[in-house]
């Protein structure tokens, strides 16, 4: 019996903290899966950790070895977060609650750190996730991992475009910058240049995978809502509303490039002439993470990262289950659809709901 060809996907993957173990879910039940093959991968802060993780431990060990690395960041990341004082209230202990919102300490710092900034308080840049990152991942592995492209996204401070580091550059330093909050962390330097998270400029970028002309199946692992139907009413719904249309922009304007790409390729014939249209996928479950509140992102006990764990595995595994035979043949993520209150006929005609 003749062996079945094996599918190769680009991976883009969101930031989101401690929500990023729903991207590890479906990061080991796509390594589980000897069907597919993933090309490259681009990923901003949290996304870059496990862009990161996935490629040490690839090289070191194949796949088993990339799922073995990943679950050991996870834990190495909540055993260290049992040190924190931010932590959840006794009363969401009780009631189940994951976020941090009614917690004391939480709301403390929260508000310290819109007064004070943090080369002030936090003079000596501690910073627990750079040593964990340090003492947990092998760059020198990563950096000669040939079996994975990895592209780490940071915002340029001064520019405020983005900016990607690959291999042979990642280090400890590049993956910090990608993460740096400013309101948290000190703006981190590489070669006189200052960096904040990437999540500002690219959630995930996009384009370098879009450039590369090794493979033309986009998977986009999406962690933050693009749709919230309820309307925010407190001041701190407000905010992390705000937040999340933010991280989100860069995305949707990438987006909206590859959707008039896509348009001009199919007008003008221009796949004949060795333009390509990337074929787009999402894997990415709505109603899910829209009920996931912004605090629980601090949130790195245990119980509640293999909670996202095991949502993240069921996402990637339905997502195979539907849409599986459509790689390499058709996008699954409808563009059109996603833009259809914004784009317009050019000819004039009326869209489906009757507006010229």
């Amino acid at each position: 019996m003749a062996k079945r060809a094996v599918k190769r996907i680009d991976l883009a993957l969101q930031g989101g903290g401690s929500h990023g173990a729903l991207t590890w879910g479906v990061l080991d039940r796509l390594l589980e899966d000897e069907r597919l093959e993933i090309d490259g991968i681009s990923g901003t802060s949290a996304g870059a950790m496990n862009a990161v993780v996935l490629a040490d431990g690839l090289q070191r060990g194949g796949r088993e070895g990339a799922r073995e690395a990943l679950a050991g960041f996870w834990q190495a990341v909540s055993a260290a977060a049992r040190f924190s004082p931010i932590q959840r209230s006794l009363w969401d202990r009780l009631i189940g609650n994951d976020s941090l919102d009614h917690s004391p300490s939480y709301l403390f710092f929260e508000n310290l750190t819109q007064l004070i900034a943090p080369a002030y308080l936090n003079p000596l840049d501690i910073n627990p996730l750079r040593d964990l990152v340090a003492e947990r991942i092998d760059f020198a592995r990563v950096n000669a991992c040939t079996k994975v492209k990895v592209f780490v996204t940071a915002t340029n401070v001064r520019t405020g475009r983005a900016t990607i580091f690959r291999q042979p550059e990642l280090g400890v330093e590049t993956l910090m910058a990608s993460a740096c909050l400013p309101f948290l962390y000190r703006a981190v330097e590489i070669d006189g240049e200052a960096y904040w998270d990437g999540g500002y400029s690219g959630n995930p970028a996009l384009y370098p995978l879009v450039d590369d002309q090794g493979c033309r199946d986009l998977v986009v692992v999406q962690i933050n809502p693009l749709v919230r139907r309820q309307l925010p009413g407190s001041a701190r719904e407000i905010l992390n509303r705000l937040n999340e249309i933010t991280f989100n922009s860069s995305l949707i304007k990438e987006l909206r490039s590859i959707q008039l790409l896509h348009r001009l390729i199919e007008a003008e014939g221009l796949e004949l002439e060795n333009y390509r249209a990337m074929r787009l996928h999402l894997i990415h479950c709505e109603q899910e993470v829209e009920s996931l509140s912004a605090s629980s992102k601090m949130n790195a006990e245990w119980d509640f990262l293999t909670r996202l764990f095991a949502q993240g595995r069921a996402w990637a595994d339905a997502w195979l289950a539907e849409h599986f035979d459509d790689i390499g043949q058709r996008s699954t993520f409808d563009l059109d659809r996603l833009f259809s209150d914004t784009f317009r006929p050019l000819d004039g005609a009326p869209d489906e709901g009757g507006t010229p």
